[in-house]
């Protein structure tokens, strides 16, 4: 059992980062970011090739540059050739395919066998003991989640939550939301590719479709969270976004070993919960209707 909880809280804290770039760009910038799938394998294909050359540190600020060039790629097929968000999202990342397939030496799965990894280098140092891969998640993790904090705080960041609530009035006082538009999409995804990173390495593997259905279980974790946590200010949000994965993860683990679902629908059952919890608000509004009309025919009849 107390292996479950470390593995459901180590995946919790890593798969955290997607869910808090999709935050910075489905809640904040509020654009349809589909590039996630795409940069979460290219955060893992340059990590785990560098760190197959012995460079396992120098892998993780080089997987969050190539997330970033991602999120520009995005940004600019927006901002600049008039593609809607969801389409341009679709475009990049099927073109990050190919991209990711080159950063691994044209192989559809790259291994470390007797590489070291960060986590592996951390172990060394006698931090953490049998906890170490947690620790250095959550330290990697927490410190993404400030960063986040103090950048929206900003006055950029402030400029790119103005973006995401009314582009027009940011236009109207002679702030470029092609700029803001831009700068949130390339460190969304280099959050997105940071979580790669950490995860390939911990994994000591990185394989090409090792993305899929990512964007899905990042939006069930945010809102989750949500759910949970509530929404408001940013800390809030990052807060959600933290309590969300690991729940999602600690609900993942239950799953997975008391079979209560079969493992092969358990794709269906977060693409379910996401939705119903997407649509909540409307289920709320149509229950608070009906409620309102039961009491109102109730009050009539009685007369």
């Amino acid at each position: 059992m107390v292996f479950v909880i470390q593995t459901a809280l180590e995946l919790g804290f890593m798969y955290a980062l997607v869910s808090m770039a999709l935050f910075l760009s489905y809640r904040v910038l509020d654009i349809a970011d589909l590039t996630t799938d795409g940069a979460f394998v290219l955060g893992m294909a340059v990590s785990v090739s560098l760190a197959a050359m012995g460079h396992p540190f120098l892998a993780v600020p080089a997987a969050m540059a190539a997330g970033a060039l991602a999120g520009f790629v995005t940004a600019f097929l927006q901002t600049k050739m008039g593609v809607p968000s969801i389409l341009a999202g679709i475009v990049t990342n099927t073109g990050l395919y190919t991209v990711n397939l080159m950063a691994m030496g044209w192989s559809s799965n790259v291994n470390l066998l007797k590489q070291e990894t960060i986590f592996s280098l951390f172990k060394k140092t006698g931090i953490g003991g049998g906890w170490y891969e947690l620790l250095l998640a959550a330290v990697i993790t927490i410190v993404a989640g400030l960063f986040l904090i103090w950048f929206l705080g900003t006055r950029l960041g402030l400029s790119i939550r103005a973006t995401g609530d009314n582009r027009d009035m940011v236009r109207a006082s002679s702030i470029n939301p092609v700029f803001t538009v831009t700068v949130g999409l390339c460190i969304a995804n280099a959050f997105t590719a940071l979580s790669g990173a950490v995860v390939g390495q911990l994994q000591k593997s990185a394989d090409i479709n090792g993305g899929t259905g990512i964007v899905v279980i990042g939006l069930a974790c945010l809102i989750i969270g949500e759910t949970v946590i509530g929404r408001g200010s940013v800390r809030r949000g990052v807060l959600a976004v933290l309590a969300g994965s690991v729940i999602y993860r600690f609900i993942y683990a239950v799953v997975l070993k008391t079979k209560v679902v079969p493992i092969e629908c358990l794709k269906l059952v977060t693409a379910v919960i996401v939705a119903l919890a997407i649509a909540m608000p409307t289920l709320k509004a149509y229950g608070a209707l009906r409620k309102r009309r039961w009491a109102a025919s109730r009050k009539k009849g009685g007369r």
